[in-house]
């Protein structure tokens, strides 16, 4: 009950405040550009990485991409841009 009350309090408070929901939830903000790279930010950390899949650690669950030739271009503490032939981008929760 406490953290849907957090919940409430922060969805309430970007709203009032106009500030970005993805920074007080805490979501992972996801731009994809076409099938050729996406730009993931508010990620927990890197679980899985090859040239077909790659799987991030969320705040709630697991966000899981599958494709081709991937590369990571860029990786930072809670960035990562990724490059290659995306099919599947998967919400994973737990």
């Amino acid at each position: 009950m406490l953290k849907r009350l957090a919940h409430n309090l922060k969805t309430w408070m970007s709203s009032k405040m106009d500030l970005p929901p993805d920074v007080l939830l805490e979501l992972p903000r996801i731009t994809m550009l076409g099938q050729l790279h996406i730009y993931i930010e508010n990620h927990r950390g890197l679980l899985v990485y090859s040239d077909n899949e790659l799987r991030l650690l969320m705040k709630q669950g697991q966000l899981l991409i599958k494709g081709k030739d991937f590369i990571l271009k860029t990786m930072l503490p809670e960035e990562i841009l990724l490059e290659g032939e995306i099919e599947h981008v998967y919400f994973i929760n737990e």
